[in-house]
């Protein structure tokens, strides 16, 4: 799969400026595209910037060489990353899972195997748990709504928003009554009647 990876205009969210990735994803319901986090794109330089690997001598052709008194090969020039190169030349699983059994990491709590695909459910959690719409998140990821709410953010239950819960609106209770016309006429009435009475 060749390097869809864009680095995309900057974002600005809240009068902070971002720099994203736009990711081109090929799928089986065909192309779309996906904005990174932006802790992404610092990854993202670093692996262009990176050579790639050098095919050195084996040693049966540093052996050969020897044996016939012939000279070292010219080391060539640094090739960086190209446009269609892999963004991971190796077997990727076989490295993410290599890290995980390293850092101790590759089971969960509940003894089930962590995968690449787990990448993806923590993503959506995080963002909604930071208070990502919904919407948005799936929109991104490419699923629905009601698929993040089925698989997803059922592990997010006893993180409920309480503030979010316990929203509460002012009642449209019943008014006082007003004064009836006549008790506050009368009113009027004596107050004048006081004032005239004062002179």
């Amino acid at each position: 799969m060749p390097r869809k990876f864009y680095l995309s205009i900057p974002l600005i969210s809240g009068g902070i400026t971002q720099e994203l990735l736009e990711i081109e994803v090929r799928g089986k319901r065909g192309v779309g595209h996906c904005k990174s986090m932006p802790g992404a794109v610092r990854v993202y330089q670093r692996l262009l910037a990176r050579a790639k690997p050098v095919q050195a001598e084996s040693r049966r052709e540093r052996q050969h060489r020897r044996r016939t008194g012939g000279d070292a090969p010219v080391s060539s020039a640094l090739e960086y990353p190209g446009a269609t190169d892999l963004v991971f030349p190796g077997n990727h699983i076989k490295l993410f899972n290599n890290l995980l059994a390293r850092t101790g990491l590759k089971l969960d709590r509940d003894g089930k195997a962590r995968t690449a695909y787990s990448l993806r459910h923590t993503y959506i959690c995080m963002r909604l748990m930071e208070g990502a719409d919904i919407y948005q998140v799936a929109k991104n990821c490419r699923t629905s709504v009601e698929m993040i709410e089925k698989h997803y953010a059922i592990h997010l239950k006893n993180t409920l928003d309480a503030t979010a819960i316990n929203v509460m609106r002012k009642r449209a209770g019943k008014a006082k009554p007003k004064a009836s016309a006549g008790k506050g006429a009368r009113k009027a009435g004596e107050s004048s009647a006081k004032l005239d009475g004062a002179d």
